[in-house]
């Protein structure tokens, strides 16, 4: 079949087919060409960076059943796995995390620490979560104005809480933050991705290292004592797993706090609601808010091992899959005004955070986070508001997690 080809987004200097993820013309929204995909090819072939021609899947119940099928992969090792960007590609090479993986090897490691993100154990956190929060807003009220709230209260936030979950130093934040900044650039150079890669991980062996000299109670700890010490896991492989956490703990929660904030900001009547902070409204909220956003907007990746049939189409064995999750959540047959903000939503069946087994780990920790953030910035600057035009406003187009740079604020 041949590749669709879309024009939007297209580079005069690129091949006639354009890459994934396509041009937006609403920050706020998907790309319009995916709600036209949905409508008229929801499974169709697109052309991607390296020449590739995966398969596109962009209606919702075809995304969670194919997240869910056995017969679809995510091993980024095999042929035609269709990675976001060349560097992403060369930092296989150097490492793969479990989420590039199958069952049995899936679920072996994903097990090692689970039991440090269920909602029991997530929930503990409240306190610490809590604390960090106040703290943060105490620093902003007492600062100048107008302050990033990228850089001064939603990026420190989750990083603070990932750091103390796994004992990385948070002094640290400007070395790990930086090479996660890296490591999620589509645009980067690949020996600049490797790079990141390689000092990130050398970081944390060094630091898994000391903890099996001196044991301690986190996650890189306990890692260290019961499997690493034991010969069930080197230290390399723990160190990428660490640096999977550390990477996706605070960077995907960090842009759904900035521009989570941001919409509210742009539905005052709804921030209003949240502010008061009834429980069942702020955790309608941010599940509405995690689906309207999508925040990673590249789509999950897969590559099929048998042949299926699905939406009157034929995926054969061996064909790339990239299943957007963020047209699926604005999907109108799964969804009523899916590109309307609506926090008394109630039942939402969204899969920003995908679905099936490998559906994210930190879920519950990433919600917990949100749940107490939004209200609390809100209840402590009610006034809160852009402290420039919202046409100055710089998002994160070349990530793999979107959002925004920046995010200029006072009240």
């Amino acid at each position: 079949m041949t590749p669709t080809t879309i024009t939007a987004g297209h580079d005069a200097n690129a091949s006639a087919e354009p890459t994934y993820p396509m041009a937006r013309t609403c920050p706020f929204d998907p790309p319009a060409e995916l709600a036209q995909l949905r409508a008229e090819k929801p499974i169709t072939r697109i052309r991607l960076w390296d020449g590739g021609s995966p398969w596109l899947v962009t209606r919702y119940e075809d995304v969670r059943n194919l997240l869910a099928d056995p017969r679809v992969s995510s091993d980024t090792r095999l042929p035609n796995y269709p990675f976001q960007s060349p560097g992403l590609r060369a930092r296989r090479l150097t490492s793969r995390s479990f989420i590039g993986m199958d069952d049995p090897d899936h679920a072996r490691y994903r097990k090692m620490i689970i039991s440090d993100f269920t909602v029991r154990g997530t929930e503990s956190l409240r306190p610490l979560i809590e604390k960090i929060v106040n703290d943060l807003l105490d620093a902003l009220e007492r600062g100048p104005r107008p302050v990033d709230l990228v850089e001064e209260f939603a990026l420190p936030l989750p990083s603070m809480v990932i750091c103390h979950m796994l004992g990385v130093p948070y002094a640290d934040h400007d070395f790990f933050q930086d090479h996660s900044r890296a490591l999620l650039d589509v645009s980067a150079d690949p020996q600049e991705t490797v790079r990141a890669n390689d000092e990130l991980r050398a970081y944390l062996t060094t630091l898994i290292a000391k903890k099996e000299a001196s044991p301690t109670d986190d996650i890189l700890g306990r890692l260290a004592q019961r499997y690493v010490s034991t010969g069930q896991l080197s230290r390399s492989e723990a160190a990428t797993m660490g640096l999977l956490l550390l990477v996706a703990g605070h960077e995907t929660t960090a842009n759904m706090i900035a521009f989570g904030t941001l919409t509210l900001l742009e539905h005052p009547e709804q921030a209003a609601e949240v502010r008061d902070g009834d429980t069942a409204v702020v955790k309608s909220a941010v599940e509405e808010l995690l689906r309207l956003l999508t925040v990673v907007h590249t789509g999950r990746r897969r590559v099929a091992l048998e042949d299926i049939e699905i939406g009157g189409v034929t995926i054969r064995a061996g064909d790339g899959l990239i299943t957007a999750t963020e047209s699926a959540n604005r999907d109108p047959s799964a969804f009523a005004s899916p590109d309307e903000l609506d926090i008394h939503r109630g039942s939402n069946h969204h899969v920003a955070f995908g679905f099936g087994v490998h559906q994210c780990l930190g879920q519950p920790l990433a919600r917990l986070e949100l749940q107490i953030a939004y209200p609390a910035l809100l209840r402590r600057f009610p006034d809160l508001h852009l402290a420039v035009p919202l046409e100055e406003i710089r998002y994160r187009d070349k990530m793999v997690v979107y959002g925004v740079h920046e995010l200029p604020v006072s009240w």
